[in-house]
This record gives C-alpha cells, sequence and structure tokens, in this order.
C-alpha cells in the first residue's frame, strides 16, 4: 500500500504557478531590446523551468563563456523582476487544491530554486504569503534541489517528519530532492514535462495529471 502524507510540498515554476508566460515574455522583451524579433513559446518551453541561464542560452543562442553572456542575463532578470506577475496565474486546479487542503487543515508550503528577491513579490502579489505554511526559496539556503536540504528544511518548517510531507513538481531536481529526504514524491504532468522527460525513471512515487490528485496521496480528512 502507498504511504500516504499529512503535508503537501509544492514546487513553484511548473508546478504551483504557470510563471512561463513572463518568463518568455520576458526573454522577448531582452530580444526587442536587442533588435530582434519575439521567439514562439514552444522553441523556449523545454527550459523554461530551468532557470535563467539556460533561457537566455536558449533566446540568444549563447555560451555562458562567451562575454556577452553574464550581461544579458543581468538584464534577463531585471527585466523579469519588473512583469513577475503580469502574466502568471495558478495552474487549473490548483486554487481548489489549496482550498480543500486549508478546509482539511493540511498544511502546504513552496520549495523553490527561484531566488527569494524574485520568489517573494510573486507569491505576495498572487496572495499566497499568508496562506503557506513555509517558504523555501533558492537563496534561502546554501544548497538547493536536488539536495535534500531544501526539502527537509520545510518539513522542519511544518513541523513533520519527511515521510510525512508529499514533495509536488514537474523536474527531475524535485523527485530527486524529496527522494533523498525521504518524502513521497510525485510528478506533476501538468507542469513543464515535456516528451523529452523519461519521467517514468526519476523514480517518483506516482505521476499526477491534475493538483486535485494529489488528495489521493493525502491521509483520510
Amino acid at each position: 500500500m502507498a504511504p500516504l502524507a499529512r503535508a503537501v510540498l509544492l514546487d513553484l515554476d511548473g508546478t504551483l504557478l504557470d510563471t512561463a508566460p513572463d518568463l518568455i515574455g520576458s526573454l522577448n522583451d531582452l530580444r526587442a531590446e536587442q533588435h530582434l524579433a519575439p521567439l514562439p513559446a514552444g522553441q523556449l518551453a523545454t527550459v523554461v523551468s530551468h532557470g535563467s541561464g539556460p533561457l537566455v542560452r536558449r533566446g540568444f543562442d549563447i555560451d555562458p563563456s562567451d562575454t556577452r553572456f553574464a550581461g544579458l542575463r543581468k538584464r534577463f532578470l531585471a527585466i523579469y523582476r519588473e512583469r513577475v506577475h503580469r502574466e502568471t496565474r495558478a495552474f487549473a486546479g490548483m486554487d481548489e487544491l489549496l482550498a480543500v487542503l486549508e478546509a482539511r487543515h493540511v498544511p502546504w508550503g513552496i520549495v523553490t530554486n527561484k531566488p527569494g528577491w524574485l520568489t517573494r513579490p510573486l507569491v505576495a502579489a498572487l496572495g499566497y504569503s499568508e496562506r503557506s505554511g513555509c517558504l523555501i526559496t533558492g537563496d534561502d539556503l546554501a544548497l538547493r534541489k536536488p539536495n535534500p536540504y531544501p526539502v527537509l528544511q520545510a518539513c522542519d518548517a511544518l513541523n513533520l517528519p519527511p515521510e510525512a510531507c508529499v514533495v509536488v513538481g514537474d523536474a527531475q531536481r524535485d523527485v530527486e530532492s524529496g527522494q533523498r529526504a525521504g518524502a513521497i514524491t510525485l510528478v506533476a504532468l501538468f507542469g513543464y514535462v515535456h516528451a523529452e522527460d523519461r519521467v517514468t525513471h526519476w523514480g517518483a512515487d506516482g505521476l499526477i495529471g491534475h493538483p486535485l490528485d494529489i488528495l489521493n496521496w493525502l491521509e483520510p480528512a
């Protein structure tokens, strides 16, 4: 019988929130500054959840060793900070899930590699700051996912052992971090998972197609 959880830990980009419109929009704003045409979303979809570096690399076909890379990345982040919540919204069904969790008094939190100076304004603007039981960002700790430490810190913040928490994410690093911490792990197929991602090889406890599917992995109300 599969283990059941008493708390939910969500990745941010590609799990709790669909941040792709603002990330891709920011990259295309930067391309416009460089007098380049916008790129279609499909050309950037496979890297959108992997941070600013891969986005800039794909968006400008440029290697990080190039002398222009650091400047482009810095400017990209500045543009993104200004529009961080312009088009970003929760994935369909996510707000319904959170409402159920809160009605059942099931704690939930956010564990992301996104830096706090971008995460906190975004989460606050969308009304989740006061609702989440914890928020662990990419620069809060010395170690980031796939290291287990962020998940362990989140479990501590919720006063629960890792085996009582379910970690949900759309990237292999989310699953690995949760596994190494000893938590239950789920892959959010509704997020930024793509055909080349071999999700069945990640070793997660389950694959979910909708946020409400997480309820199947929780102890009964």
